[in-house]
């Protein structure tokens, strides 16, 4: 398949997606995945955390708890559009990095830069804002782990680690609009419930709201990164279905 522009869509990259996608949808309830999804909660939480510095607030602590639940405790200055902000970058964050995750392994191949970032991300997040063990814990052991398998483990075993990690990613971020803006019971604890207090939106829209654009940037980065440039671009990335392994 081709598309206007030339962009021909890479079988290879979407067999790949497909099949972690499959992988991480089957085994949802295994404790094996679980430390995949505190990851993504950690995300979640660090999408609030940055929201805060962006605005000019302070973030006291993040919490991580076994049950993959989280929070982020911070002080913001007065103002509603701030807190429109803060409180939107938990969800809408999470989505961000499955998009940047999937353009970052499935299009442009960073392999063990993805995995460096994430590493170092996690130390800082950890040293900074953890202030229980079990986080702290959680932070600095998967920043270890992560850090020794870009510096140690074959290119190939990397990649596939990366793809992973990017596919279970959006399909997280999927299940959290799913599960915590439409389910009428868990939405009245969610982030869309807590903004509402503040803006008297209904929550109900903030889940419409955060879910289109969550949604949509997934589909755009899914995109592109199923879609190998069909021009003479320097930035062409070649299919993975004829990567060389090393």
């Amino acid at each position: 398949m081709q598309t206007a522009s030339g962009a021909r869509l890479d079988k290879g990259r979407l067999a790949l997606l497909l099949v972690f996608l499959g992988v991480g949808w089957f085994f949802w309830d295994s404790p094996f995945l679980r430390p995949v999804k505190l990851l993504v909660v950690m995300m979640h939480e660090s999408g609030h955390a940055l929201a805060t510095l962006i605005v000019g607030g302070s973030v006291d602590k993040i919490t991580l708890r076994a049950d993959e639940s989280g929070a982020c405790f911070s002080l913001l200055p007065p103002g509603v559009f701030r807190q429109i902000i803060v409180f939107s970058a938990g969800y809408l964050g999470s989505a961000i990095m499955g998009a940047v995750l999937l353009l970052a392994t499935f299009r442009f191949r960073l392999r063990r830069l993805v995995l460096g970032a994430a590493c170092v991300w996690l130390a800082v997040m950890g040293v900074l804002y953890a202030r229980d063990t079990f986080t702290l814990a959680f932070c600095l052991g998967t920043s270890v782990v992560l850090g020794l398998a870009a510096k140690f483990l074959p290119e190939g075993v990397v990649e596939v680690i990366n793809l992973f990690l990017a596919a279970f990613t959006a399909l997280y971020a999927l299940f959290d609009f799913r599960s915590d803006l439409w389910d009428s019971r868990v939405r009245g604890m969610s982030d869309a419930a807590l903004l509402a207090e503040q803006t008297w939106v209904p929550a109900i829209v903030w889940a419409v709201l955060w879910t289109l654009l969550g949604m949509s940037l997934l589909g755009w980065a899914a995109y592109k990164s199923l879609h190998a440039d069909g021009g003479a671009s320097q930035m062409r990335m070649p299919p993975l279905s004829s990567a060389r392994r090393s």
